[in-house]
C-alpha cells in the first residue's frame, strides 16, 4: 500500500511530498526515472535515492516498509553534501554521506522495527508509525536546508519548459544561456544534462496520460514523441518494460 501527503509549508518549495509504502507480498517493484531525488528510510535504514536514468527494480519482502521525502526536480541542491550528479543511478546509505547523522541513531533504528532481532522490551514498546519517522526525517532535513545554499533558481524554469515541449536549443535561447551553460546548470541541478531531463519529463507525461486511459497513439502525440514506435522504444529504455505492463503495475 502506497500513500503520500504534503510536506510542511516551509519546505513546500523544495519538497514535493512525503510518502510511505508497505508491502504485503514478495515481489519486485519497478522504480522508473521521474527527475526526483528521495531521502528514504527502508529496511536497511536511511539512504538517498539519486536521480535515475533507467529502471531501478527493488526486491521487496512481505512487511517491508519504506518512508520517504521526495524533492522536487532540480530542488535538492547539495543538501546531501555532494553534487547531485554524484548520486545519479545510485542508492547511497546516509551514513556514507556524513550528513543528517541523527537519522542513523541506533535507538530510532530499533524503535522503528526495521530489524528482525528486536528485544522483548522493544516489541512491547509503542509502534513507531510512518508519520513519526517521516516527521523525524523532515525536522532533521529542515535544519539542513537552512544551512545549505539555495539551488539554482533557473532549475524549475528549465524543467517546466522541457515539460511543455520546448527543445533544448529553445530553452537555452529563452533563458539567454549557451547550450554548454544550460548543460552545466542542468547537470548541477538534476544530476544529468537537459537532453536526458527532456526524455524523463516526456516519459513521465506519457505515463500520466496512459494511466488516465488515453490510447497509446494519442499518448505519443500528446507527449511529443515522433510516433507510437518512438514512445514504445523510449518506455522500454527508461522503464525496462512495455507501457501497458508498467501501467498495469501502477
Amino acid at each position: 500500500m502506497y500513500r503520500e501527503w504534503a510536506p510542511a509549508p516551509e519546505m513546500a518549495g523544495r519538497v514535493a511530498c512525503l510518502w510511505t509504502q508497505e508491502t504485503t507480498s514478495a515481489g519486485t517493484q519497478p522504480v522508473v526515472p521521474d527527475g526526483c531525488v528521495d531521502l528514504i528510510w527502508g529496511p536497511e535504514g536511511p539512504h538517498v535515492a539519486g536521480p535515475d536514468t533507467g529502471p531501478m527494480p527493488v526486491l521487496m519482502s512481505p512487511g517491508d516498509r519504506y518512508t520517504g521525502i521526495r524533492f522536487r526536480p532540480g530542488r535538492v541542491g547539495e543538501i546531501f553534501g555532494v553534487p547531485v550528479d554524484a548520486l545519479r543511478d545510485l542508492r547511497v546509505p546516509l551514513a556514507e554521506l556524513g550528513v543528517l547523522t541523527e537519522l542513523t541513531d541506533e535507538a530510532l533504528l530499533e524503535a522503528s522495527a526495521v530489524r528482525s532481532d528486536r528485544t522483548e522490551a522493544t516489541r512491547q514498546a509503542p509502534a513507531v508509525t510512518p508519520e513519526l519517522i517521516a516527521g523525524t526525517m523532515q525536522r532533521a532535513l529542515a535544519v539542513r536546508l537552512r544551512a545549505t545554499p539555495e539551488p539554482d533558481p533557473a532549475a524549475p524554469v528549465i524543467a517546466a519548459a522541457l515539460r511543455a515541449g520546448r527543445s533544448v536549443g529553445e530553452v537555452a535561447w529563452d533563458l539567454g544561456f549557451g547550450e554548454r551553460q544550460l548543460h552545466r546548470r542542468s547537470l548541477r541541478s538534476f544530476g544529468y544534462g537537459p537532453k536526458v531531463l527532456q526524455r524523463v519529463v516526456r516519459f513521465q507525461r506519457a505515463l500520466r496520460l496512459a494511466r488516465l486511459g488515453v490510447a497509446p497513439a494519442e499518448v505519443a502525440v500528446a507527449s511529443g514523441y515522433a510516433d507510437q514506435a518512438h514512445l514504445a522504444n523510449e518506455v522500454r529504455r527508461l522503464a525496462g518494460m512495455p507501457l501497458s505492463k508498467l501501467v498495469g503495475r501502477s
